[in-house]
Formats: C-alpha cells, structure tokens, sequence
C-alpha cells in the first residue's frame, strides 16, 4: 500500500469509526458500486471521499466531480487526496478544474493543492494560472504566503521562460526571495542570436 492510500484510509477508517460499510467500499472491485456511492443521496462524506479516491486512482472519470469538489475542501488532507487521485485520473479537464481553483481569490486559503496539482501535470494551463495566482501573492501583507511560495517552487519546476518576470517581482518579498533564486535558476537563459 503506497503512503497516499495508508494515510486515506487510516483517516478515512476514523471518520467512519470503522464501518461496515468502510470496509466493503475498501475492498470492492466493483467500480459501479463505487460510482454509486457518489450520486446515491445520504452517503457521509468520507464514503463520497473514498469511493471517489479508489475510481480516480483506477481511472474512471465518474470521479471527476466529485474529486474536484474535494480538491476545494477546507480540510488539507480531503485535497492532498483529490490532488493525488485526479493526477492519475487522465481527465483533460482536471488542468482546467486546477486552474480556475488556484485563481479563485474567495478561495485562495484552500489553493494549495490546486496550485500543486497544476504542477504534477504540467498542462498548458499551469504556468498561467501559477503566474497569476503569484502575481496576486505579491501584495503588501498578503496572509497566504504557502500559496506563493507553492507557485513560486512551481514556476521554478515547470522551468518556462514566461515566469521570469513574476519570478523576478518575488524577489523583494524576503519570505519569497530564497526560493525566487532557485526557481530563476531553475529556468534555462535564451540563447541570444
């Protein structure tokens, strides 16, 4: 069992208090059952989380939104989950889902994880999204400085020339600064003609 799925199901094991239930949706290979469990009304939530994390895991795009909703939860480890899940989705959607979380200033406290998403897939909509979101970290006293610290490591990872300048904004931000170095570092020079 790798570490993503021992930390979901050791919560998730909690929270259900050790359900029946829990366990059937654990161990099931029946992904219609699974599918089931996210449109059937009353289900609690950590069953919603569960179902949606097994099918995202083996592909299966009925997870999609259900996955995204969690991607925006305000508890870390529900979107540490989905993040895991729709990166192995295969879902073309999920780079444009990721996108439109990370650059939702009334939901900016939970864009972290979408920001750390649009990394691990390194669509086209990536480096945009991490530049604008950077772009609105850099104002005076902003309080969610993991949030442009995480698009900060992005664009440094993503090496794409378009983040130079934002990159070279950060660079006055003393809590932002360190990193702004490596990420510039990190982004090949344009060989000059």
């Amino acid at each position: 069992m790798d570490e993503e799925l021992r930390s979901l199901t050791e919560r998730l094991r909690q929270e259900s208090h050790d359900s029946p239930g829990y366990e059937r949706l654990l161990t099931t290979g029946d992904h219609d059952e699974l599918a089931e469990v996210l449109t059937a009304p009353g289900q609690p939530l950590w069953a919603r989380e569960l179902a949606a994390f097994r099918l995202g895991r083996a592909g299966d795009r009925r997870a999609f939104e259900a996955l995204v909703l969690l991607l925006n939860h305000r508890d870390p480890p529900r979107c540490a989950s989905a993040a895991h899940a729709l990166a192995r989705l295969g879902d073309p959607r999920t780079a444009r889902a990721a996108a439109a979380l990370a650059t939702n200033e009334l939901r900016v406290a939970y864009a972290l994880h979408p920001v750390r998403l649009l990394v691990e897939l390194r669509a086209p909509e990536s480096v945009p999204a991490l530049i604008t979101t950077l772009e609105r970290r850099l104002r005076p006293h902003d309080p969610y400085r993991r949030v442009a610290l995480a698009c900060v490591d992005g664009l440094g990872a993503l090496g794409d020339a378009r983040a130079r300048r934002v990159l070279g904004e950060a660079l006055a931000h003393p809590a932002l600064a360190e990193a702004a170095v490596r990420a510039l570092a990190r982004i090949p020079r344009q060989q000059r003609k």
